[in-house]
């Protein structure tokens, strides 16, 4: 109707439109027969309003786009996952801790971008089953052996697992054990092991670990990282004297021939000589490392999503745009109070993220203490494991403390034992934006819901009565912010970069490093930026430097000139 005002008094197109606060929501009553709700819902937000008068192939055109660009992410390992995913066969550990997650309808959701890779495998998206209960308590066994505080007498161990590195590991082994299970004649392609069979007493053979290795190649096309990594917790529980399998013979008891695994006389041979078998599985295994290492592939970059970003001269200014574009795209608060509650707490996640440069979880878990209230002790939020964000009179601004032990890297050289804290920069309005969530939108955000102290909550809805955030639904928040805000659109114009694809909050670190690795060539100061070291800062980055380096250098030589 607007249209047609227009052209009849010869007004500009979209004069009216142009007028109006947007919505931030999608228009409605598109024709996308043949697609299920749910699949429309999230698409109707990237289609043109224009959508049903265009022409069929034009549709199905932009339809494909959105899929495979916006939905998706288009790159090679994300159309591995989505076919790997569907495949279920993980043993699942109930009476063990997943890192506060609780498995839901047979699932256990992890996200896929950690700083390190480890997490690079959709398998840990599949459906599970239930471990028998020797099995189960095998692995309590273990859980508890390196989780807690003090060792129990009579053993030795090397190092001890934080909550996150234990999760993983269940999930790993759950995945090895379940491979083993899995039927020879499904579609997994298993090797049929009953399950009761199962045991932690195999992970002693060769021929087990051997399978499980080329079982994974054979999937993917290639060996990873991430069997090393495998193969590393293989090295540390049939390690000399700290070992956790080392130390528990018994565990052999359980072990049955296999055919084609395990033999009669392997089985005798480790209970003859328990200790000169784990001393030869522990060579055995080292090797394997090695000739992995020598082969392996990269299969998930995690640079590929932002690879625009990062090539630009300055990645930070390039992912600020996605901050304009909220900003441009805001909501009438009077109008649509939510949705603009929802614009303001997008904008926060991407600045807090660009300012702090923090890791998911320390930035998810970030409580709050708003204007006038006392803030917590040092000592409270190290009991947390917690870091917050509070208003500070003497330094007049908000300032984020968090103590040491929250984060991962707790006793690196960078802390030295020291909290990290940060006053935020007063900076085109980031703190007229922290005002107007911590006194307005947040309680809208939270409706009834009991506040769960962070700063930052979900969405409260009928069906999602929970606001904190879990490390699965912050991910997912921030892929919804950059598929709507900060992947260029070309049929609808929103969007902010082109080339981008969805991904998570980690990669903001990645996009911190690079831009000051680019303008000041110091791996240290990068490291600062993600409160790191400047070792794994060259390792990790290192790659973006070399062609930036001549003009670094440059930089400094032109000087000369430009002042004669």
């Amino acid at each position: 109707m607007l249209g047609r005002i227009e052209r009849r008094y010869r007004l500009p197109e979209g004069y009216f439109k142009a007028k109006l606060p947007h919505p931030s929501r999608s228009a409605s009553g598109f024709n996308l027969s043949g697609i299920d709700p749910a699949e429309r819902r999230r698409m109707a937000w990237h289609l043109p309003e224009d959508f049903n008068s265009l022409s069929f192939q034009k549709r199905e055109e932009i339809v494909e786009w959105v899929r495979r660009v916006v939905i998706s992410g288009s790159t090679d390992y994300r159309q591995f996952q989505a076919a790997a995913v569907r495949q279920r066969y993980a043993i699942r550990f109930p009476g063990v801790s997943y890192g506060g997650q609780a498995p839901q309808n047979g699932k256990i959701a992890v996200p896929v971008d950690d700083e390190q890779g480890w997490i690079e495998d959709p398998d840990l998206l599949s459906g599970v089953i239930d471990a028998p209960p020797a099995l189960a308590m095998e692995m309590a066994d273990l859980v508890r052996f390196k989780t807690s505080a003090l060792t129990s007498i009579g053993f030795q161990r090397n190092g001890i697992w934080a909550e996150d590195t234990a999760s993983q590991k269940i999930e790993h082994l759950g995945l090895m054990f379940g491979a083993l299970a899995a039927s020879k004649q499904g579609e997994v392609s298993g090797y049929g092991v009953p399950v009761r069979q199962l045991t932690f007493g195999l992970l002693l053979f060769p021929g087990i670990w051997d399978w499980y290795l080329q079982w994974r190649e054979s999937r993917r096309g290639f060996y990873t990282t991430w069997e090393v990594d495998m193969l590393r917790i293989a090295l540390a529980i049939t390690k000399q004297d700290t070992g956790w399998l080392r130390q528990h013979p018994e565990l052999l008891q359980r072990v049955q021939p296999i055919s084609g695994l395990i033999s009669q006389s392997e089985i005798d041979y480790a209970r003859d000589d328990w200790h000169g078998a784990c001393a030869d599985f522990h060579k055995h295994a080292s090797h394997r490392v090695k000739e992995i290492q020598r082969i392996a592939r990269v299969h998930r970059d995690p640079f590929e999503p932002i690879m625009p970003v990062l090539e630009s001269a300055s990645p930070v200014g390039e992912y600020r745009k996605i901050t304009e574009e909220i900003l441009r795209l805001m909501p009438d608060e009077g109008r649509y109070p939510r949705p603009a509650a929802e614009a303001v707490r997008s904008f926060l996640m991407l600045r807090l993220g660009l300012h702090l440069g923090l890791r998911q979880k320390n930035l998810r878990q970030l409580m709050l203490c708003p204007r006038g209230q006392t803030p917590r002790s040092e000592r409270i939020l190290e009991k947390m494991k917690r870091g917050e964000i509070r208003w500070s009179d003497t330094l007049g601004g908000w300032e984020v403390l968090i103590p040491a032990i929250a984060f991962k890297n707790a006793h690196s050289s960078f802390f030295g034992d020291k909290p990290f804290r940060l006053v935020l920069p007063d900076l085109l309005d980031l703190y007229k934006y922290i005002d107007a969530y911590v006194e307005t939108h947040r309680a809208v955000l939270l409706r009834t819901a009991s506040d769960p102290g962070t700063f930052f909550v979900k969405t409260v809805k009928t069906t999602s009565t929970e606001a904190a955030y879990d490390i699965t639904s912050f991910y997912e928040a921030w892929r919804l912010i950059i598929q709507r805000y900060g992947i260029y659109n070309p049929y609808t114009g929103r969007g902010a970069i082109k080339g981008l694809l969805p991904h998570g909050p980690h990669n903001v670190r990645d996009v911190l490093a690079t831009h000051i690795l680019k303008q000041t060539g110091s791996y240290e100061q990068a490291s600062y930026a993600i409160q790191d070291t400047a070792d794994m800062v060259a390792k990790h980055y290192g790659r973006f430097l070399p062609q930036d380096k001549a003009a670094l250098a440059a930089r400094i030589l032109n000087q000369v000139w430009e002042a004669a």
